[in-house]
């Protein structure tokens, strides 16, 4: 019998996951402590990794052997995906089974933000309603105009649900799509004729601080921005600043910029939504991610290619 491909898992990660590719693969675990040392070890003939933190730069640099990574999200940006594909290594993730989920989440922080749903709740809970009478009244979430800076799968299932609440769907992608929603080539001017912008786009260095103070500007101060994508896109010190001075009108925010870190700021405004990112988190969705994991892992031992590659590695996966 030969022997099983070797396989780094980055973790901690799903046991359920660390079980299965285990029935395919030899399996390390890269430790907290002393990795230099661990990968100066077992470096050679790791031909895998299964992650779910990413991939550093140092870390992939010291794996020569290196055919495939499979990692456990729709976001890629902890990888360097072009340096993977100069070497011709694949880099596989979890996309589409979570669409839905992270649609749910950001629909939950656009009503919960426009309806004020944390201070209703405090209100609620603190005895003020007995005290002082009813809550203030906020503004109806129907037949607003809905503007998603990226327009990908997760993006075009929000539209879909924000259909729902009959809302005018506008959007600002790096190419126009054939949907049948208005394209913004300008992301200020769509923020400017948007009451919610959704922020949906990958992360990284290409969209780093991509809504700055002039995009919160243009949505203005009934504006509300719901960030489910990544905290780096958005300029954290210019949302605040637009909030306190209420330029900004609210928000519902996943994501930060320093997570788990959360400015003070943020956490004292009575007009913001707060969740630790919890866009796919729900126990049906993260099996299925993690499912996904594996089978492309699997599916790379079996054939050579993978069920789900990302586009900078596309033409490597035959």
């Amino acid at each position: 019998m030969s022997e099983m491909p070797k396989l780094l898992f980055i973790g901690p990660g799903m046991p359920s996951v660390r079980a299965r590719v285990a029935e395919t693969f030899d399996v390390v675990e890269l430790p907290a402590d002393g990795r230099d040392a661990f990968l100066a070890e077992q470096a050679e003939g790791i031909v895998a990794v299964a992650t779910f933190h990413g991939l550093s730069s140092d870390v992939m640099a010291a794996l020569p052997d290196l055919k495939v990574i499979s990692s456990f999200g729709v976001g890629y940006d902890a990888i360097d995906a072009n340096e993977a594909a100069r070497r011709g290594i694949l880099v596989g993730h979890t996309p589409d089974v979570l669409n839905d989920e992270v649609a749910d989440t950001t629909i939950m922080l656009w009503l919960a933000a426009s309806k004020r749903l944390v201070q209703a709740d405090a209100w609620a809970r603190s005895g003020t309603w007995e005290r002082e009478g009813n809550y203030p009244l906020t503004k109806s979430v129907r037949g607003r105009t809905v503007g998603i800076l990226g327009l990908g799968r997760i993006g075009q299932t929000i539209a879909s649900m924000a259909q729902m609440f009959d809302a005018r769907v506008i959007y600002h992608s790096r190419t126009k799509k054939d949907v049948p929603f208005t394209y913004y080539g300008n992301l200020v001017d769509m923020a400017r004729d948007a009451d919610v912008l959704i922020v949906i786009t990958p992360g990284g260095a290409a969209t780093q601080h991509l809504v700055n103070a002039d995009v919160l500007n243009a949505l203005g101060p009934e504006g509300i921005l719901v960030n489910i994508a990544r905290g780096s896109v958005v300029d954290e010190a210019a949302l605040i600043s637009a909030l306190e001075d209420g330029r900004l009108g609210g928000a519902g925010l996943d994501v930060f910029e320093h997570e788990p870190h959360i400015p003070d700021a943020l956490k004292a405004m009575d007009n913001v939504v707060l969740a630790p990112h919890i866009g796919s988190a729900t126990v049906e969705t993260r099996d299925a991610m993690g499912a996904l994991v594996c089978e492309n892992l699997e599916q790379w031992a079996a054939s050579g290619s993978i069920k789900a590659c990302v586009p900078e590695c596309q033409h490597l996966n035959g």
